[in-house]
């Protein structure tokens, strides 16, 4: 398998060829606004320090770190330092991945269940890191006879290895750490998740935690990295694509995500997912 250097060029070849790439990146792409698309993301950190906003979770990002986020994760990464970022990026179409599971084995599970104890974030130990790192060598080293049948045996070994992982933290009760951030970006975070259903202005956060506008603004946007319509807007959209998904109707999607009116839902689901909400609905349930 031939290594990329870019995000959006894996995320591109894993959608387009129904199957999965990896980007090995050393130095930063241009950030991309908070997010949604419609594969599978694995990001694993090898070295440098960022954050992440992942629906409404901020994590904190150290060597080692591993990210699981899923077609309906609205995501945001930021630049907290100047280090050099190393990291591995493997972007996965969701069909292949169930392709390859098993009535015994799901695979995907590390992307879908979700339990209160659940976290976007693994932090692997040396022995983790090593085996992750020995597996994504050996599948992009895969180009000479039955390279394809070893590419995909080897990224089946890699994903039995991360929800074991997964499911030896949840039977020891291992908390994955949040991190540590403003408690009042915490309350606004919450607030904006219980009542994502409804038209929310700036406005009415001010009154609700009792701060001026610009403060809200300017504290929202330093913790996350991105403002909090553009927080919104990614949410509703993330929350739409999965309503859609269940083969909920257009219009009552519409309105369970807080749109203020259909024109407006249509024109930014169409501009973040690239078909309009009936097309995706109609392509998730064919």
């Amino acid at each position: 398998m031939r290594e990329l250097n870019s995000c959006k060029d894996a995320m591109a070849a894993s959608i387009e060829n129904k199957y999965f790439s990896i980007a090995h990146l050393y130095k930063d792409e241009k950030a991309m606004e908070m997010h949604i698309h419609d594969c599978y993301e694995v990001y694993f950190s090898i070295s440098g320090g960022k954050q992440f906003l992942i629906d409404n979770k901020i994590y904190d990002i150290a060597p080692g770190d591993l990210f699981l986020i899923n077609q309906y994760d609205s995501h945001y990464l930021t630049q907290i330092d100047q280090e050099l970022h190393e990291r591995i990026v493997i972007m996965i179409d969701p069909d292949f991945m169930r392709s390859i599971s098993s009535n015994e084995t799901n695979l995907d599970a590390c992307f879908q269940k979700r339990t209160e104890e659940f976290s976007h974030k693994i932090s692997l130990t040396s022995e983790q890191q090593s085996r992750f790192l020995y597996f994504v060598n050996k599948i992009l080293s895969s180009n000479d006879y039955g390279h394809d049948l070893l590419e995909k045996a080897t990224f089946t070994e890699l994903f039995v290895m991360i929800n074991q992982i997964i499911n030896n933290k949840l039977s020891d009760n291992v908390p994955n750490k949040l991190s540590t951030y403003n408690d009042q970006v915490d309350a606004i975070l919450s607030y904006l998740n219980n009542n994502i259903q409804y038209p929310i202005s700036i406005g009415d956060l001010s009154r609700q935690f009792f701060i001026s506008e610009s403060y809200i603004c300017r504290l929202f946007k330093s913790a996350t990295g991105t403002t909090i319509n553009k927080y919104m807007t990614a949410r509703r959209i993330s929350i739409a694509k999965s309503l859609l998904a269940e083969g909920i109707g257009v219009s009552e999607v519409c309105e369970r995500c807080g749109f203020s009116d259909y024109s407006n839902f249509l024109k930014s689901f169409t501009k973040s997912v690239g078909i309009s909400p009936k097309k995706y609905s109609q392509n998730c349930n064919r």
